[in-house]
């Protein structure tokens, strides 16, 4: 049974318009979606078939793999006087 926790970083772009995730617990985790929900879904595939590929747990492991989706979002809001 796998005890980690993998962190996992979100950010808002607001340039693009997206939700970006990375993380040094998972390699080559980059990716991105339009909402956060959407991100949390993709990075239920993605995670662990990163996994399995890094050698980070085994291949034929069977289980639960704890995550923790840290997200940070910046905005200005204007006040009207």
């Amino acid at each position: 049974m796998e005890s980690a926790v993998y962190q996992i970083s979100a950010f808002w772009d607001a340039d693009a318009a997206v939700w970006v995730a990375t993380s040094d617990d998972v390699p080559g985790l980059a990716t991105e979606a339009e909402t956060i929900e959407a991100l949390s879904q993709k990075l239920r595939d993605i995670v662990p078939d990163l996994l399995m590929t890094n050698h980070v747990i085994s291949a034929d492991y069977t289980g639960a793999i704890a995550i923790q989706l840290i997200s940070h979002r910046q905005e200005l809001i204007e006040v009207a006087s």
